[in-house]
């Protein structure tokens, strides 16, 4: 009997992640469904990580030469047996009732293809949760990735993405290898006429990167691939998509016109640091943290000037490539 969900796990380079996540499987109070590792060239395996759950996991592990995630996702696709697939980072934790969301929201909706939140778990480094909430936050880009107050039509991204087998069979999957390859993967599904939504409730704790530097990187590439997306899909770049690259735009002007007229900056500067007293004051709230307060102001700051000098440097490539 095939099982009613395939579980396509891509990694590079990350094995203890994987393990934890393993861990979160085991846990479901649902348990019908396989495992299927794809590991993307990785120096660093996770083989000797995933043997110890076979007796306890219907799992199967795949090596395969390095090609990025999208790629990768699709050899898992191909060798799922379910009658949905679904991809996670390798570095997100599940909730023991998971499985149980996605099975409600998929009967109440008929989604063809489906996304949930992220959020921090209390395990979390405070850096980590500071990120989590910078990410999710409505007071900075939350709204344009998902949630319940979102921005648009939802576009499912990869960390935690479900389709149905009719929707590979159609679509063939993933086409870009990396940097916003689940966001031109969701554009394409909606082309198609495929129902693609949010279920609320299916949400993972993700713990995204450790340290400030791999944030601005991962943020960076987000900003990148948004703008590699309207490459293809340029009525997909909203003004919404150009805010991190305003406020970046907008901070280095604020701070040219101290060189001009200090009493002009002081005004300017009393309203970006209000802003940031919002996100210090929203954070506290939400994640019942004084520290996490305190470091979700610089993770939004990160999360703003990457992705928007990411957004601006490919945009700009492409304006010098057609010149």
């Amino acid at each position: 009997m095939n099982p009613r969900f395939s579980i396509i796990i891509p990694v590079y380079n990350r094995p203890q992640e994987v393990q934890e996540l393993l861990e979160s499987l085991i846990l479901q109070t649902r348990k019908d469904f396989e495992v299927i590792i794809v590991e993307d060239g990785s120096s660093v395996r996770c083989d000797t990580v995933v043997d110890p759950y076979r007796d306890r996991l219907s799992i199967q592990y795949i090596y395969k030469p390095n090609s990025g995630p999208g790629p990768s996702r699709n050899v898992g696709y191909q060798q799922a047996r379910g009658d949905y697939f679904v991809v996670f980072d390798s570095d997100c934790i599940l909730p023991p009732a998971y499985f149980e969301a996605v099975e409600r929201g998929l009967q109440e909706s008929g989604f063809d293809a489906w996304g949930g939140p992220d959020k921090g778990h209390e395990n979390f480094t405070t850096v980590q949760r500071a990120m989590a909430y910078t990410m999710s936050s409505v007071l900075t880009t939350g709204g344009i990735r998902g949630g319940k107050k979102r921005i648009g039509w939802f576009q499912p991204r990869s960390f935690n993405m479900g389709i149905s087998r009719k929707v590979f069979e159609v679509t063939g999957g993933f086409k870009f290898d990396r940097f916003a390859e689940d966001i031109e993967f969701s554009i394409r599904m909606r082309n198609q006429g495929f129902n693609v939504g949010l279920i609320p409730d299916a949400f993972v704790y993700h713990k995204r990167r450790t340290s400030f530097g791999q944030f601005y990187k991962q943020v960076f590439n987000f900003g990148k691939g948004r703008a590699l997306i309207g490459k293809v899909y340029p009525q997909e770049v909203k003004i919404t998509h150009w805010v991190p690259a305003l406020f970046t735009l907008g901070t280095l002007m604020m701070l040219a016109t101290l060189l001009v007229d200090v009493r002009w900056f002081g005004f300017l500067f009393s309203g970006f640091l209000f802003y940031l007293l919002a996100i210090f004051i929203h954070a506290v709230l939400t994640t019942r943290s004084l520290a996490v307060g305190v470091l979700a102001v610089p993770s939004a700051l990160i999360q703003f000037f990457g992705y928007g000098l990411g957004f601006l440097q490919e945009r700009l490539k492409s304006y010098v490539r057609k010149s």
